[in-house]
């Protein structure tokens, strides 16, 4: 019988130095650790093309991440940070859902004033469990966030953001604004690299999911059944289904970019009944051990957190005391961890017989 996981398994030793304060000098120019073997074996990212065939299809998220971090006064005088974590539709868009930090939360009907340049208005708790503030913007959020907010780099990294920020904690595809955390396992993907990957045949296509500041949040439960899921907004689009559909019939596979594109994919799924069908919505999807995944047969991801539900996902895809023994060899072997680190190639393994059944996604429907 199958032991069930709990959260201790998946903590690991991370000797502090190896977590990346800045990218590497060349996008491309990161180790990447290929473990769709046995055993890992050490290469660099732009080995990438040799690793693949002709026919297959790597999927991006094409999210693009927002300045999404404020800083202002209340009208006491009070310092205030804020997060913003998704842009309310509206016509024109100007309220938000932020994450708000300050010695005392603002009450409703109050305003911030962010950046000395524009204020906000408080008009309440919202989100899962009140989790959020919701505030009005005088004009389009994204107008102001541009003009006025900071990169919101992660807790990890500890230099206030500057402009190699600006330009590298995004991706070079990146297209539909919305992200408060970058597709990391993208960033490594340049111009030559793509080009060199059409040539050898293999075919790209696009999902969007609007990372959110949940991807940090650490799982604080020991039994994994009580850990609640962030939610982020997603679209696989009829586009990328049909070249999804088109790869697994003529034998090629199919491989995320990221840990935010299997997601979208694999909630595609399971709201399709278990069949990949264009949709666009929310998921709340926590993939851990046990989960039946429908999509995805490879996986390009950065290396994560101790404890986090993103350590659960790889794990879940690759095998436990596979993922476990490879996080061990890339301490050893110096790789360089989280948003601005190194990659990991995987390949799914055998389904195993489900620990629990996961939480699915909920959405507008199919798109």
């Amino acid at each position: 019988m199958n032991r069930t996981l709990t959260l201790a398994d998946f903590e690991f030793d991370l000797p502090p130095e190896l977590i990346a304060q800045h990218p590497a000098p060349v996008r491309s120019g990161s180790r990447l650790l290929d473990g769709t073997g046995a055993l890992p074996a050490d290469r660099r990212f732009t080995d990438l093309p040799a690793l693949l065939r002709a026919g297959d299809l790597l999927v991006f998220n094409d999210t693009r991440v927002i300045k999404a971090r404020l800083l202002g006064v209340k009208p006491t005088g009070g310092a205030v940070e804020a997060l913003v974590e998704r842009v309310l539709p509206g016509d024109p868009p100007c309220e938000v859902w932020a994450h708000l930090r300050a010695s005392k939360s603002p009450r409703p009907g109050s305003l911030v004033r962010f950046a000395d340049a524009f204020d906000a208005l408080v008009l309440g708790r919202a989100g899962p469990g009140d989790a959020l503030f919701h505030l009005r913007f005088p004009d389009d959020p994204l107008v102001l966030l541009q003009r006025h907010g900071h990169v919101p780099l992660p807790p990890y990294i500890t230099h206030e953001d500057d402009a190699d920020d600006e330009r590298r904690y995004q991706t070079v595809f990146a297209a539909r604004p919305g992200a408060v955390a970058a597709p990391t396992a993208a960033l490594h993907f340049d111009e030559p690299l793509l080009a060199a990957l059409a040539a050898r045949g293999v075919q790209t296509a696009r999902v969007t999911l609007h990372v959110g500041a949940g991807t940090f949040q650490p799982v604080r439960v020991d039994d994994l059944d009580r850990h609640r899921m962030h939610s982020e907004w997603y679209e696989v689009g009829a586009g990328t289904v049909d070249a999804i559909r088109a790869t697994q019939a003529a034998c090629g596979r199919v491989l995320a970019v990221g840990t935010t594109t299997l997601r979208a994919l694999e909630s595609a799924a399971l709201a399709g009944g278990g069949e990949l069908r264009p949709f666009s919505g929310d998921t709340e999807l926590f993939i851990r051990p046990g989960f039946d995944f429908r999509v995805v047969d490879l996986l390009l991801t950065n290396f994560h957190l101790p404890r986090s539900t993103l350590l659960m996902l790889v794990s879940a895809f690759a095998g436990h005391a596979h993922v476990m023994a490879l996080y061990r060899h890339a301490v050893e072997s110096r790789y360089r961890f989280f948003s601005y680190g190194d990659a990991m190639l995987l390949a799914r393994a055998p389904t195993l017989p489900p620990v629990a059944a996961p939480r699915g996604g909920s959405g507008s429907g199919p798109a």
